[in-house]
This record gives structure tokens, C-alpha cells and sequence, in this order.
């Protein structure tokens, strides 16, 4: 079969990019894959194309419905109508249409969530899947134990379509994640397709701020003067909105904010604002990034640096995808550690919410039960993950090997962000300090590496900032500022 034609016929490209035709090559051989490509290098090609030439359906898991719709959106695009997202979005009467009519498509986008449903697992036994596909696969390990246990049970699941084969895709994954990977999805005698995280055209800078105060001022000279779009990544869903609102103040336009917490649909109209350039900035959480195919992103700041190396690579690599280069800048104070120990020590449940939780999950409400012992989703989901997934019948054992359990996901977050201090604290190169967290070997330098080895942000504005103009921050926004930071 030459791939090169298919790819011609199917997509108009008259050439592969790295990685692709190896992992396609793999996974045609019929051998379970982990590919593990740069971001921006086209991943997805990889199993529409494999989809296409091979006899049976595709099925897709992927993390967040903004992703997956937006490639369904895309693959319709392109002229594929057999292709289908099944998730929360969908209305009743068009989902139990759609299960109905589950063999007339192709390819079938689904959440972890969705996929533990048994009335749409069943559905999917009935059909020939020739191939399962994990993407953005390092979410088994960052978001798995805690936030989404469903993806713990993709292995399993697998095993009930009838193994088809394989492929798991993710940019970043440490050896340690890529083992994670095989582990859950039950994968023995891999192939594992490994290019480099390096980004050669993204370089890296750190600042180091005495105040927060400090770090509005050179937030909004920054936004002001860099070049294109770019996001602003923060930890707190407030101080996103509250950023937005006092850059638009200040006079920098097409400027909004984007969370978690925000309606489906305004999250959409965001990011497709943002896509189609009529946003130029957008003040976020890490829930924005993820799918987001812009290619000329060219600057990324966190106001709050990342939980870990891996969530920073991931969030800087939504960066300079046109191979244009592209600044990643990280302003932070001492102080700033504070706030994800506080994020990592509140996600999973306290002792006496996981004691309360034994004694009464059985006879109440589930809503009942949250309101009760305070618990958030993610406390809720860990807790009735480890008490259905066949642990010990007795409540003091389980009680206990629960808070063992949490006691020992705390003490891996904070490893990390450990990790991620280290990078911050760099005295020699940023990016050789990357790739050794990758286990790689920095071979060539570019020549805008990072500010340890003489780069300067300086180099990315446009305009040079009028200094009393962009930089006088009133004193209503610094107390609001200090309520948010302190709240």
C-alpha cells in the first residue's frame, strides 16, 4: 500500500510530518502503538488516515467536548459525514437517535464518561471496531486517579470491544506517564513512536517578581506591546475574569476570559471568537488550550506557573504552531507557591469527608450527600471510584487504604510541583533542563533559546510601552486585586 498516494487522495498532502507515516506504519501492521509527536505536528492525521484504511470503526476517547467537537467539526469540514461526538452536549432524543444509528459512522468521538455508560458500551460491542484511540493520552496519568477515573477503566473497556488495536497519542509523557499509559490501557508489546518535546522555535523566559502588584504592571506592559495573539494562563477563575476586565480598562481591546466555570456555550463562541482572530488575548485556566488549533499563537504568559512540567509544556505548546517563534514567559513572586499547595492539599477529600462518605453513601443522594459533607465533584468521583472499583467490604480497611491512596496522589502532585519550582529556579539553560526532565540531550541551541542564555522578551514587542501610561495601576484595582489574591 503507499501511504504517500493515500495521503494525497485523502487529504491533498504531498508529504508526511514527523512521525506520522511511523506511527500509521505501526499501527497498519497491527501492533498497539504509543506515539508520542510534537504538538502542532498533526496527530489526528494519524488515526484518520489509519481509520480510513482499515475495514472497521474508529473509536475516539477524548478529554474535553470543546476538542472533540472541534474535530468532528473538522473531519465534516473536510467532507466526512460519517463521523459522530457522543457527549453530554448531545440532547436526549438525538443521543438515543444516534445509538440507534451507531453503525452508519465511521468514526466515534466519546468521553471516558460517556464510555463507562452501559447502554453506549453495549452499542459499541455490537459494532467491528477495528481501532481504539486514546488522545491527549497523558491524561490518564495528570487527571485520572482524581479528576477523571473514568479513564482508569479504558483497559478494561478495551477488552470488551474485542482488543482491536491500539493507539495512544500524547505530546508530553515522561517515561514514567508513557508506563502509566500501558499500564491502564492494558497494553503488552508496544510500539512506541517517541520524538522530542523540543520546541525549537519557542523560547523561554522567566521573571521573578517582588509583588503581585509587580506583575499586573509588567502583565498589562507585556500585553500591550507583544506581537499577535496570545493566553494568559492563571490559577484562579476571578483573577481571569477580574485581568480581563482591568486590561480592557486600560485600553487593550479584544481582551476576554475563559474558565471552567463558564457556560458550554459561551466557552464555544469563545474559542471560536479567538480561532477566527476577532479575540486577540484570552485571560484563562489550563481549561482553556486543549484543541485549540490556532497556528499563530505567539506568546503564552502564566501569571501562575503551571502544577507541573508537563501541564507547562502542554500550555506553552499552544504556541508558534506556524514553526514562527514564539515567547513563553512565566512571571511569578515567592509567594506564588502557596496557591497550588493550597489547590493540590484542597482537590481530594479530607479525612473526615471520606469517613462521612462510608458511613452514609449508601442511603443518601448523591446530591444530598455533597451538600452535606461539602464535597466538589472531583472529591465525589474519587471517593465512588475507589469504592466501587472491588477494594476491601470492611469501612475501617477501606477507610483506610482510601486516604492511602489520596495521602500518596498529594504527595506525587507535589513532587511535581516541585519539579516545576526547579525549572523556575534554573541557574543555567531552561531548555536543557526540559529535556533532561524528558530524559533527552539538548544537541543544538537555537538562537533565541531562553533568558538564561541571553535571550530577551524584548525581542518579541512590537511596541515599546510608554512606561507612566501602561504601567499606573489606581488604587481601586490594587485593592481588588489583593481581595482576589488573598481570598
Amino acid at each position: 500500500m503507499d501511504l504517500k498516494l493515500e495521503l494525497k487522495r485523502r487529504f491533498g498532502y504531498s508529504s508526511f510530518r514527523r512521525g506520522q507515516r511511523e506511527v500509521i506504519e505501526s499501527v497498519m501492521s497491527g501492533r498497539d502503538t504509543l506515539a508520542m509527536l510534537p504538538t502542532g505536528t498533526g496527530k489526528s492525521l494519524c488515526f484518520q488516515l489509519s481509520g480510513y484504511l482499515l475495514k472497521g470503526k474508529v473509536v475516539i476517547v477524548s478529554p474535553l467536548l470543546s476538542l472533540m467537537q472541534d474535530q468532528v467539526d473538522q473531519m465534516k469540514v473536510s467532507g466526512e459525514k460519517n463521523v459522530i461526538a457522543i457527549n453530554s452536549f448531545l440532547p436526549f432524543p438525538e443521543k438515543k437517535r444516534a445509538l440507534e444509528e451507531l453503525h452508519i459512522y465511521k468514526f466515534i468521538f466519546i468521553s471516558p464518561e460517556m464510555l463507562s455508560n452501559p447502554d453506549i458500551l453495549h452499542a459499541l460491542e455490537l459494532l467491528d471496531v477495528s481501532m481504539f484511540v486514546v488522545d491527549e493520552a497523558h491524561c490518564i496519568s495528570q487527571w485520572g486517579p482524581d479528576f477523571r477515573p473514568d479513564y482508569l477503566k479504558l483497559g478494561e473497556i478495551r477488552k470488551m470491544l474485542g482488543n482491536p488495536v491500539t493507539l495512544a497519542l500524547t505530546a508530553t509523557a515522561t517515561m514514567e506517564v508513557r508506563e502509566d499509559i500501558k499500564r491502564v490501557l492494558l497494553l503488552e508489546n508496544t510500539a512506541e513512536v517517541i520524538y522530542s518535546i523540543d520546541r525549537r522555535n519557542i523560547a523561554f523566559y522567566v521573571e521573578g517578581m517582588d509583588s503581585h502588584q509587580d506583575k499586573v504592571k509588567k502583565l498589562l506592559e507585556y500585553t500591550a506591546s507583544l506581537e499577535g495573539p496570545g493566553i494568559i494562563y492563571f490559577s484562579s477563575r476571578r483573577l481571569a475574569e477580574e485581568m480581563a476586565a482591568f486590561l480592557r480598562e486600560k485600553g487593550i481591546e479584544d481582551v476576554t476570559h475563559y474558565h471552567g466555570g463558564m457556560e458550554q456555550e459561551d466557552r464555544i463562541l469563545i474559542q471560536q471568537q479567538f480561532l477566527t482572530n476577532k479575540l486577540r488575548v484570552i485571560c484563562a485556566t489550563s481549561a482553556f488550550g486543549m484543541g485549540v488549533n490556532k497556528e499563530n499563537i505567539r506568546f503564552v504568559i502564566h501569571f501562575h506557573f503551571s502544577s507541573s512540567v508537563e501541564a507547562y509544556l502542554q500550555e506553552i505548546g499552544r504556541a508558534g504552531r506556524d514553526g514562527k517563534e514564539s515567547a513563553a514567559i512565566v512571571l511569578y513572586t515567592e509567594q506564588d507557591l502557596s496557591l497550588p499547595l493550597q489547590l493540590i492539599e484542597g482537590e481530594l477529600p479530607f479525612d473526615y469527608q471520606i469517613e462521612g462518605f462510608l458511613t452514609l453513601y449508601r442511603t443518601k443522594h448523591e446530591d444530598e450527600l455533597m451538600s452535606f459533607l461539602q464535597l466538589s465533584d472531583i472529591q465525589y468521583r474519587f471517593l465512588m471510584h475507589y469504592v466501587n472499583d472491588g477494594r476491601s467490604h470492611d469501612p475501617s480497611r477501606l477507610s483506610h487504604e482510601i486516604k492511602q491512596l489520596r495521602d500518596e496522589r498529594i504527595s506525587y502532585k507535589k513532587e511535581k510541583l516541585l519539579s516545576m519550582v526547579g525549572f523556575l529556579k534554573e541557574h543555567t539553560c531552561r531548555r536543557e533542563a526540559l529535556l533532561k526532565y524528558f530524559d533527552e540531550a539538548l544537541t543544538e541551541r537555537p538562537d533565541h533559546c531562553c533568558d538564561l542564555c541571553g535571550s530577551k522578551v524584548s525581542e518579541f514587542l512590537s511596541v515599546q510601552p510608554e512606561k507612566e501610561a501602561c504601567c499606573t495601576v489606581d488604587m481601586n484595582w490594587e485593592q481588588r486585586l489583593e481581595k482576589i489574591l488573598m481570598g
